[in-house]
């Protein structure tokens, strides 16, 4: 992916979904930990192939990802 350095997809693992770079760890993984309140420095600590660098980057990874979405309220 243009502009990362830490977040790969990959058809063959976890069925393409952005991933931490020699891990199998998600950005969606990453954003439900820190949603439930871990830290950056929490999740770095538990998951010794991480580094907040990445973890920073999946954050941001995140946030230019929406940035292309369209939302559409519906009732």
């Amino acid at each position: 992916m243009k502009g990362f350095n830490y977040i790969i997809a990959k058809a063959d693992t976890l069925g393409g979904k952005p991933i931490i770079k020699g891990t199998r760890i998600s950005v969606e993984m990453i954003l439900e930990w820190l949603a439930t309140g871990a830290t950056v420095e929490e999740i770095v600590a538990k998951y010794s192939q991480l580094s907040k660098e990445a973890v920073n980057e999946a954050i941001l990874y995140a946030s230019h990802s929406l940035k292309n979405e369209i939302l559409i309220e519906t009732h």
